[in-house]
C-alpha cells in the first residue's frame, strides 16, 4: 500500500454539519452536527471506528489522554496510521459535541431533552455517511467498531454495502438479545424513577442517583464473574465495606461527570432496537447481503454477547471469518488485553 508523504499526519477534532436530517420516525432537525475525531496521513485510505455505549470520539486521543483504542490505533499497531487515517464520530443522540439531547433546540433555545427525536442504529450509520460526504470521503477501507460500535459495523454493511472494503465487527450480536434489553430495562428504570429525573428536566447529572445505579449495573455485564473474584476477592476495607462495592460506587459516580443521563437513554432504546432483520427477512436472510469482508470476533465470559450467536451469523456470511479471544475481561475485552485480539485484526486489514 502506496500513501503519499505517510510522516505527514493531520489529527483534527472538529464538528460538522450535515445539515437536515430525517430520522426513521420520520421527524427531521435542522443543521444536525457531528463532533469528530480525524487521525492519519491525508489522502490515505479510510478506517470509520464505531464507539460504544458511553464511548466518544476520542478513540486515539493524545500523549496526554490517550483514546479508547489507543492500543489499537497508531504508529506501528495493528491499525497502522502510517498507512491509513481513522475518523471516529461522536454518535447521533450522543453528549460530546454531536446533536443529542442535551443540544440546543433552535426553536426555543432550550436543550431538546427528552423532545429529541428516537434514535437508532440506523439513523447513526445514516448520520456519519452523510458526514462523510461532506468530509469529501466516497470510499471506506473498513468500518470497526465493537459493543454499540459493532452495532453500527452490522448496519453499515447492509445499508451502504459497497461503501467499504471490510467489516470488523466486534462483541455485538445481530440483534441485541432480551437478556440485554432486560439489563437496559433496569438502568432505564432507575434513571426515570429517579425524583430528581424529572421527566428529563434536570439542571445536571449530580443529583442523579439512579443514573448510578444504571451505571452499576452495566458495569456488572461487562466484566465476568471470574475477572471480580481475581480483582476483589472479597477484600474489605476498615469500615467493613467491600472492594467490588467501593469499585461499583465509583464508577456510578464517575459517569455523571462524563456523560449525560438523556443522551444514555436514547443509546440505550437505540441498542435494545438493534436488529439487522428488521424488515429484511430476520437475521440470517439479511446476513446473506453482505458485500463487504466480514471479520468478527467474541470475547470468553460475555454475557450479552456470546460466542454461539456471533459465530453463528459469521457462519451465515459467505467467506467470513471468526477469532474468539480468551479473556477474563468479557465484554470489555474489546477495550483491553489487546495483545490477545488486536494481532488478528492487524493481519486481516489489507
Amino acid at each position: 500500500m502506496s500513501v503519499k508523504n505517510p510522516t505527514s499526519y493531520q489529527s483534527q477534532n472538529k464538528t460538522i454539519s450535515i445539515g437536515s436530517f430525517t430520522f426513521e420516525s420520520g421527524d427531521q432537525l435542522q443543521n444536525v452536527e457531528l463532533a469528530y475525531e480525524r487521525f492519519g496521513p491525508p489522502g490515505a485510505p479510510t478506517i470509520l471506528i464505531c464507539h460504544a455505549l458511553t464511548g466518544n470520539q476520542y478513540a486515539v486521543g493524545s500523549e496526554e489522554q490517550p483514546g479508547w483504542w489507543a492500543g489499537l490505533i497508531g504508529r506501528g499497531l495493528p491499525i497502522d496510521t502510517s498507512q491509513f487515517q481513522v475518523i471516529t464520530f461522536n454518535v447521533l443522540g450522543g453528549c460530546h459535541g454531536s446533536t443529542g439531547p442535551a443540544s440546543l433546540d433552535p426553536e426555543t433555545g432550550e436543550p431538546y431533552r427528552l423532545s429529541f427525536p428516537p434514535v437508532t442504529v440506523r439513523d447513526i450509520v445514516h448520520s456519519q455517511w452523510k458526514a462523510l460526504r461532506e468530509l469529501g470521503i466516497d470510499r471506506l477501507h473498513a468500518v470497526a467498531g465493537g459493543s454499540l460500535g459493532g452495532m453500527q459495523a452490522y448496519e453499515w454493511g447492509l445499508l451502504y454495502p459497497t461503501f467499504m472494503k471490510q467489516l470488523f465487527i466486534l462483541a455485538a450480536t445481530p440483534y441485541l438479545s432480551d437478556y440485554g434489553i432486560a439489563f437496559n430495562h433496569i438502568g432505564a428504570r432507575a434513571i426515570k424513577d429517579d425524583p430528581s429525573f424529572n421527566h428529563g428536566n434536570y439542571p445536571s447529572n449530580q443529583h442523579l442517583k439512579g443514573f448510578e445505579i444504571a451505571r452499576m449495573a452495566g458495569m456488572i455485564t461487562y466484566r465476568s464473574q471470574t475477572l471480580f473474584q481475581k480483582r476483589f476477592d472479597r477484600n474489605q476495607k476498615e469500615d467493613a465495606s467491600y472492594d467490588i462495592q467501593s469499585y461499583l460506587d465509583y464508577q456510578g459516580d464517575k459517569i455523571k461527570d462524563r456523560f449525560d443521563a438523556n443522551s444514555y437513554l436514547y443509546l440505550l432504546e437505540a441498542m435494545n432496537h438493534h436488529d439487522i432483520g428488521r424488515g429484511r427477512g430476520g437475521w440470517k436472510q439479511a446476513s446473506q447481503h453482505y458485500e463487504a469482508e466480514v471479520y468478527t470476533l467474541s470475547f470468553e465470559h460475555d454475557l450479552l454477547y456470546p460466542f454461539d450467536f456471533i459465530k453463528s451469523f459469521s457462519d451465515h456470511v459467505p467467506g467470513s471469518e471468526h477469532f474468539h479471544s480468551d479473556t477474563d475481561y468479557g465484554h470489555d475485552g474489546f477495550l483491553v488485553e489487546f495483545n490477545g485480539w488486536a494481532s488478528w485484526i492487524g493481519n486481516k486489514i489489507n
